[in-house]
């Protein structure tokens, strides 16, 4: 439950929300991992392809969390689709910010999880598995501009989600001293 709502966060919903439907239009079908082929997809990714552990760490944990290997934000936009997704335990499932709104990417994330556990020797097996699963999964590779084009519609519809909620408060604000205001 959330302590706080602020208009970035039903902005940021929308946002992933148009990056799960770009995925899917990618991937030609739905992909929800609650339920149905989706579901089944996470399942084999995280049982079989990872064999029931973390890709970062190579730990057995329950219950593996799904990772986005491109964030599934708009700063990285990655979309969400099976080969962007890896089985995650809870304590790795946590990137370092390297500035405001910048998280190291996956590759940094492997590396440093790799040489904190001291075990750099499973940095190149573990990047390979992770690598293979993304083009096996069929992740789209996409060129700079189908990127940008993603950019400038997810940018765009964040600050108008933004902008609305802000719109419907001062909405608000004249209707009360219109109707409520008048009436006391």
């Amino acid at each position: 439950m959330a302590v706080y709502n602020a208009p970035s966060d039903a902005a940021n919903t929308a946002v992933r929300a148009f990056l799960t439907k770009v995925g899917e239009f990618y991937l030609k079908r739905t992909f929800n991992t609650g339920s149905g082929k989706g579901r089944d997809d996470w399942g084999r990714i995280r049982d079989i392809v990872f064999e029931g552990r973390c890709a970062y760490c190579g730990e057995i944990s329950q219950p593996l969390q799904i990772e986005h290997l491109l964030m599934f934000n708009r700063t990285e936009y990655g979309l969400h689709h099976p080969g962007n997704i890896v089985p995650c335990c809870k304590p790795c499932n946590k990137r370092a910010k390297k500035k405001k709104d910048c998280y190291s990417n996956w590759i940094e994330h492997l590396e440093k999880i790799c040489a904190q556990k001291g075990e750099e020797d499973q940095y190149p097996p573990r990047k390979a598995k992770i690598e293979k699963s993304i083009a096996d999964e069929g992740y789209p590779q996409l060129e700079e501009k189908e990127r940008h084009a993603i950019r400038v519609i997810a940018n765009s519809l964040y600050e108008n989600i933004k902008n609305e909620s802000n719109k419907s408060l001062e909405l608000y604000k004249q209707l009360h001293e219109a109707f409520v205001k008048s009436n006391k």
